[in-house]
């Protein structure tokens, strides 16, 4: 997959299907446990998409989302709930409280703030608003389990 990005490149193939790669590249580099790799890639990923669709696309989006989850899987917490602060009410507004999206972006935000040795009292309030909140709307979008 690294050549396959590489031709891609000097070939002059179209941005998104570069950041298509990328995005495969950096889940294969995660499969193999080569995490900082796979951060990399999802950093990558996800600047290509701010710059070539901007902040309010649903790519960028998941981008966004796919990112913090390196993040979290990093336990860089702090970088997690950083880009998430910003990215979260982005995608409330665009996809809705209950896209599956922004879902998975608040239970990031959630774990940062509850597993992060530094986080503060309130941090684990806002967790476990957050949680809560986003359990009765994913119970009201999915069912019970």
């Amino acid at each position: 997959r690294e050549a396959e990005l590489a031709m891609r490149r000097r070939l002059g193939d179209r941005e998104s299907n570069i950041l298509a790669v990328q995005s495969n590249l950096a889940a294969t580099y995660r499969s193999l446990g080569r995490f900082e790799e796979a951060l990399q890639m999802k950093r990558d990923g996800y600047t290509g998409h701010l710059n070539l669709y901007g902040t309010e696309h649903r790519e960028t989006l998941i981008e966004a989302n796919n990112y913090a989850a390196s993040l979290e899987t990093l336990q860089r917490y702090q970088e997690a709930r950083s880009l998430l602060r910003k990215t979260i009410p982005v995608a409330r507004r665009i996809l809705g409280e209950s896209d599956r999206i922004t879902l998975t972006m608040r239970k990031i935000f959630a774990t940062a703030l509850y597993e992060d040795d530094s986080s503060t009292l309130d941090d684990l309030r806002e967790a476990k608003t957050t949680l809560e909140e986003s359990e009765r709307t994913a119970r009201r979008v999915f069912g019970r389990a």
